[in-house]
């Protein structure tokens, strides 16, 4: 298998201590002449826009190339209900990257959506119709049944083998997707047993509560509130959790990866994958409370785009950990781009369905 082949190291027995296992490297290299068998997955969010460009391998993929950058496309809409003008052009000067991006891999295969903010926002249709006309772009707003099926795919190949099956959550920009992923069976395929979705993320939460000055007042009250949001879901299905653990993708568990392996800088290539106790998944979110937001623009693993959104991001996956007190959190630095290449591969016909 080639190292830029997305694949699962072989996890260790879930007895045994948390190490790091090193998946899915992405390697720039040439794309076919004529662009066939490339395919292209951009996911548009409340916070980030990324972009994943792609060719069948050995029953996976592997990457050819990529591109992310924060806009914070949700900037205000928990206040005003509408993408901000700025908002919108930092948007369409990221996806310009993009089609370049795309047009000189000539991707043939596309899929290019986008989640919370679009949905969320009354100006969202006239926001797509000025991405088409800027850069031929013409975004597809899923809804959050879709987002959440979605991370499913890109994700489930982090959940443990010898496990009953998993707590998948996203925390995104503008929403929060809460999946249980169960087997039928020791060695079946995991199958989405329930899913729910609240339009609370980093964003919005930073935005109600404050993200550059958390008091440990405004904290709690952030973990309170996604805490309210979570309750008919845990009451339901945050039970009979033996021989699960949980599954996080978002950039606050990668940010929490990489602080509890004391990486000087973010590597995703050493954080996607790794496991983190419940002792360590505390002490790293003590960690990140400890310091003002000055010394979180400095740390190497947050920087200035993340340093007012982290904490807030802390407070839901506390929030998190509460209704569903499993043990163990697998890392995962993947998501929805994944599971977009794995579907269009899989219809057609070029990756085998596990």
């Amino acid at each position: 298998m080639n190292d830029d082949t997305l694949h699962c190291a072989d996890p260790e027995p879930l007895s045994s201590p948390p190490e790091p296992a090193l998946t899915m490297e992405r390697t720039v290299v040439d794309s076919p002449v004529d662009g066939s068998g490339v395919y292209a997955a951009l996911d548009l969010g409340t916070n980030n826009c990324r972009l994943l460009i792609a060719c069948p391998a050995n029953g996976s993929f592997r990457v050819i190339d990529s591109f992310s950058r924060i806009v914070r496309l949700g900037e205000g809409i928990s206040s005003t209900g509408r993408i901000s003008e700025a908002a919108i052009e930092r948007a369409i000067a990221a996806l310009i990257v993009c089609r370049d991006k795309m047009r000189a891999r000539k991707a043939g295969r596309l899929r290019l959506i986008a989640t919370e903010a679009c949905r969320a926002a009354s100006n969202s249709e006239d926001f797509r119709s000025r991405v088409a006309a800027a850069t031929g772009i013409e975004l597809e707003v899923i809804d959050r049944e879709t987002e959440a099926a979605l991370a499913v795919v890109g994700c489930s190949p982090l959940i443990h083998p010898k496990a009953r099956g998993a707590i998948l959550f996203d925390i995104g920009g503008g929403s929060t997707e809460l999946v249980r992923i169960e087997r039928d069976r020791e060695g079946g395929e995991p199958h989405t047993r329930a899913w729910m979705s609240i339009p609370i993320g980093v964003v919005t939460l930073a935005e109600r509560f404050g993200g550059h000055d958390v008091t440990p007042q405004s904290y709690t009250a952030m973990i309170e509130e996604v805490t309210a949001n979570l309750g008919a879901f845990a009451a339901e299905h945050g039970f009979n959790l033996y021989g699960m653990h949980l599954l996080g993708t978002s950039g606050t568990v990668t940010t929490l990866g990489g602080l509890h392996l004391g990486l000087a800088r973010y590597d995703r290539r050493k954080v996607d994958g790794i496991w983190m106790n419940d002792i360590e998944i505390t002490q790293a979110i003590a960690r990140l409370c400890g310091m003002d937001y000055q010394k979180r623009v400095a740390n190497g693993c947050i920087g200035v785009e993340r340093a007012d959104l982290v904490l807030a991001g802390c407070a839901i996956l506390d929030a998190i950990r509460r209704a569903f007190p499993l043990p163990r959190l697998r890392v995962a630095d993947r998501g929805l781009r994944e599971g977009m290449l794995v579907e269009m591969m899989r219809e057609d016909g070029v990756i085998q369905l596990n």
